[in-house]
C-alpha cells in the first residue's frame, strides 16, 4: 500500500507536534535549571550547587540501591511466576492469579498506613527493607501479569520439542522461553526501574527519621522547601533526579518499544 506525499507530510507534522508537546516541559525544566537567580550562579554551576546543597549524592545512591534490588528481585520472581501461570496447568491457578492481580488494582495510598504499622511491629521501619520490599510486592504483581501474557503466546510446539529432546523445565525456561520473551522482560525492567526510582509515598512514610535512607524524589521534596526558595536550584535538582531515568530509557528504548508493540498484539 503506497502512501501519498501529502499523507506522509501530514503524518510527520502530527508526530512532530506531539513530540514538541511531550518534550517542551522537559526542556523548560532543564533550561530553567541553568538560569541565574539570587541563589544560583547560572549554567552548570546550578547543578553543582544543587548537588552540594541538597546532598543529592547520598539520595541518588539510595535510590540506585533500592531500584537495582527491586528490579532484580521482582524480575526474577515475575519470570518464574509468569512462566508458571502462562505454561502450566495446576489446581487453583486462576484463583491464585486473580489474587495476585489485587496488587495491581490496590493503590499504594490505601495500604501504606497499615503497612507502616506492620513493618514497625517487626522493626523494619527506617530501614532499607521498608522501602524495597513493598515495591517488590507491587512490581511482582504487574510483572506476573505482563510475563504471563508473553509466555502464553509462546509456541507450544517449541516447548514440546524441547521436552522431547530431554530438556528439563528450568532449561526450557532459561534457554527457550526467556530469549523469546526478552523484549517483554526488558520492557518490564524499564517500567519497574522508572516506577521504583520515582516512588515518593512509600519512602516518605516508611523512613520518618533516617535521613541517610532518603531516596532522590524524597530528597528533592525536602530540598524544595528546606534548603532553597529559588526556582533555578529547584529545577536543577529536578534535572539531577530525572537524569538516571532518561539515561536508562535511552539505552534500552529499542527493546522497550519492541516489547510494548509486541505486548499490544499478544493475548
Amino acid at each position: 500500500m503506497r502512501v501519498s506525499t501529502s499523507e506522509r507530510t501530514m503524518n510527520y507534522v502530527i508526530l512532530t507536534a506531539f513530540a514538541v508537546f511531550a518534550i517542551y516541559p522537559i526542556l523548560s525544566i532543564v533550561i530553567a535549571g541553568l538560569q541565574p537567580d539570587a541563589e544560583a550562579p547560572g549554567g552548570l554551576g546550578n547543578l553543582t550547587a544543587a548537588w552540594e546543597i541538597g546532598r543529592f549524592g547520598s539520595y541518588l545512591r539510595t535510590s540506585l540501591l533500592v531500584s537495582v534490588f527491586v528490579v532484580t528481585v521482582s524480575t526474577v520472581l515475575s519470570v518464574l511466576a509468569g512462566f508458571a501461570f502462562g505454561t502450566m496447568r495446576f489446581r487453583g491457578a486462576s484463583a491464585l492469579f486473580y489474587l495476585m492481580l489485587i496488587g495491581i488494582m490496590m493503590p499504594a495510598e490505601a495500604i501504606v498506613v497499615p503497612l507502616f504499622f506492620d513493618l514497625r511491629a517487626i522493626g523494619l521501619t527506617d530501614t532499607f527493607w521498608a522501602i524495597a520490599l513493598p515495591q517488590v510486592a507491587q512490581s511482582v504483581a504487574f510483572g506476573t501479569f505482563w510475563l504471563r501474557a508473553a509466555f502464553r503466546s509462546s509456541s507450544r510446539s517449541l516447548i514440546e520439542a524441547a521436552r522431547l529432546d530431554g530438556a528439563s523445565t528450568p532449561r526450557i525456561l532459561g534457554q527457550v522461553l526467556v530469549p523469546l520473551a526478552r523484549p517483554a522482560i526488558v520492557t518490564l525492567v524499564v517500567l519497574t526501574f522508572m516506577w521504583t526510582w520515582n516512588e515518593f509515598l512509600i519512602p516518605l512514610v516508611m523512613i520518618p527519621t533516617n535521613e541517610a535512607l532518603r531516596t532522590a524524589p524524597l530528597g528533592l521534596g525536602f530540598f524544595s522547601g528546606q534548603y532553597t526558595q529559588g526556582y533555578a536550584l529547584l529545577a536543577a535538582g529536578a534535572t539531577i533526579v530525572a537524569l538516571p531515568v532518561v539515561i536508562v530509557y535511552l539505552f534500552l528504548q529499542r527493546h522497550f518499544i519492541a516489547g510494548m508493540l509486541e505486548g499490544a498484539v499478544k493475548d
